[in-house]
């Protein structure tokens, strides 16, 4: 589910060191959004970003809205939307431990659960995989040494422990499916469920993410260090944007538009993909950066935003969107357009606009004059509608008493 990560990449080595953050800390799920446009049309999987301190709703057709304010300092790092009288959440508070809220929707009100014994003891809070209609599972998390085989499902009734959990310390996790999961373990390992074994497949190349478009259709991306534009002078490598195809039987490299700094090049350039999204076939998505070390000579190019779309055929650069658009990945998709992180929505035909917020009730203990900021971990859409729900946090700056405000929210469309 696309839990979001920043607009551009920075530091050293800046691609290799995000690809690695993301292969290595599946603790953080930084790919985690079974519910994006890879599956059910809704994360990252999410996706994160601020909305400034004034609301936009004046762009007229998209807000954020209330849904529920949670009574605990904190925010909801996930949500699951299974159907409209079937929502669950999973909060964390802002107590210096990490104290897990998991919360249930029924169709009358939002109630606390306690977190199911099959889960077993963690000093994370679960995260949430849908793996097909009205069953759910949470997985563990913790810290980078070994695996976490307690993983927990829901399945419209009860909790119980999954039979068959992904071997080894599972990472980015797509399901369209009860007999159809893929997840990376490592860089380059990637684990296929077919509803009666789990059976691993040798990746080409680093791996940042995946994406399911069907049964033999599945894209990954990442970086290569190795082949066409990859050497420079010195035996000092430029890593290149990669990705590769799985069949059915294997995984084939596929032909990456490669990216180049102008010459004289900056110190230690990097580049590599670190998102994919597949709505079709043949309309998939790829996004990622082409960096390097920052602060090291003068005049420094800026950083370059890749942005790659496959027709079915070859892969080619995409436009870049208008105005706040620019420079973001999609977190959803509705019948009209992108939802990108930042709390931005791209229309079909072009438009860029602004999704508008509310600011939180006085009774939460939010001042007039505070600053808030809405943060949204994930969305989903509501199965079977054109409804939307959101899960994150509102940061409120006040003299002497900020807090942050776990929300869930539902998107309000303006009447046409």
């Amino acid at each position: 589910m696309l839990v979001s990560t920043g607009n551009r990449t920075r530091g050293g080595a800046a691609v290799a060191v995000a690809l690695a953050t993301l292969l290595t800390a599946s603790g953080c799920e930084a790919g985690h959004d079974a519910r994006d446009p890879r599956a059910t049309a809704s994360a990252d999987a999410a996706g994160s970003g601020p909305s400034d301190s004034s609301a936009e709703s004046s762009t007229g057709s998209l807000t954020w809205e209330f849904e529920h304010i949670a009574d605990f300092s904190g925010k909801f790092e996930d949500v699951a939307v299974l159907a409209a009288d079937d929502i669950w959440a999973v909060g964390t508070e802002n107590n210096g431990r990490a104290n897990a809220h998991l919360l249930h929707y029924d169709g009358t009100g939002w109630k606390q659960e306690p977190l199911p014994a099959a889960l077993g003891d963690s000093l994370y809070p679960p995260r949430f995989e849908e793996v097909g209609e009205n069953q759910l599972w949470l997985r563990p998390q913790s810290d980078a040494s070994g695996s976490d085989r307690n993983w927990a499902r829901w399945d419209g009734i009860r909790w119980s422990a999954v039979p068959n959990p992904p071997p080894g310390k599972a990472g980015v996790f797509r399901a369209t499916g009860p007999d159809d999961i893929w997840t990376l373990v490592g860089e380059q390992s990637a684990q296929h469920w077919d509803g009666s074994r789990w059976s691993a497949s040798r990746l080409p190349f680093p791996t940042a993410d995946l994406a399911v478009a069907g049964p033999r259709d599945v894209w990954a991306v990442g970086g290569r260090d190795t082949g066409p534009g990859t050497d420079l002078a010195g035996g000092e490598r430029y890593s290149q944007p990669a990705s590769a195809h799985w069949d059915g039987v294997s995984w084939k490299p596929v032909d990456t538009p490669q990216a180049r700094f102008d010459e004289p090049l900056p110190p230690e350039p990097g580049a590599g993909l670190l998102h994919v999204f597949a709505f079709a076939g043949d309309d998939v998505r790829a996004y990622g950066s082409n960096s390097f070390n920052h602060g090291e000579i003068d005049n420094e190019p800026a950083d370059e935003f890749i942005q790659l779309r496959w027709d079915g055929s070859k892969w080619a650069e995409q436009n870049p969107a208008p105005g706040g658009c620019d420079w973001r990945t999609p977190v959803g998709r509705d019948d009209n357009g992108l939802f990108l992180n930042g709390n931005w929505y791209l229309t079909d035909d072009g438009n860029c606009v602004k999704i508008g917020r509310h600011r939180l009730p006085t009774s939460t203990g939010a001042r007039p004059a505070s600053n808030q900021s809405l943060w949204l971990e994930e969305i989903q859409r509501v199965p079977g509608t054109d409804e939307w729900l959101g899960a994150g946090q509102v940061e409120v700056n006040q003299s002497g008493d900020p807090f942050s405000a776990p929300v869930i929210v539902r998107l309000k469309r303006a009447a046409a």
